[in-house]
């Protein structure tokens, strides 16, 4: 069975921290693996140059990553939207995989979820936690949905 995971890593990281712990990439990765026999994780995200160690861990770790251009909204803040190329990726790979594990909460991939559904691809959606998921998402997810915040325990950094 040959599952990817579609990965968006602002919303991610952005959920992950409104809740107040670090996650481990690394163990997210294994856990995916594991839990969803996920073979491939794109991993979405704006690419700034400064980062450049944590683009090489992320790929250290196994995933994918896939960079959109960034930009600065009109307080200075860097913007790297990365719904569209997420939605693409999840389609130019649609025969390749068996099941899509969507790792967001942006309602954004309401869509793409009820593709996937109705296709018979959707395998989970991972939203970061419970105040950061779109109703949209629950709705069409169906029993699908699980929260990052309540596997903390397997994929906190220590």
């Amino acid at each position: 069975m040959a599952n990817y995971a579609f990965i968006d890593g602002q919303n991610l990281h952005s959920g992950i921290m409104q809740v107040g712990w670090r996650l481990d990439y690394r163990k997210l990765r294994g856990y995916l693996a594991r839990q969803y026999q996920v073979t491939t994780s794109y991993y979405f995200l704006g690419y700034l140059e400064s980062q450049e160690r944590l683009y090489v861990y992320l790929r250290q770790c196994g995933y994918e990553l896939r960079f959109k251009p960034v930009t600065k909204d009109a307080y200075g803040n860097v913007k790297g939207n990365v719904d569209a190329a997420l939605v693409l990726q999840a389609m130019v790979d649609f025969a390749h995989y068996d099941r899509a594990v969507l790792v967001s909460g942006d309602g954004d991939y309401y869509s793409l979820v009820a593709h996937l559904r109705t296709e018979n691809k959707l395998g989970a959606i991972l939203s970061p936690n419970r105040g950061y998921c779109s109703t949209l998402l629950k709705k069409e997810a169906r029993g699908r949905l699980w929260y990052i915040e309540d596997m903390r325990h397997l994929v906190e950094y220590t």
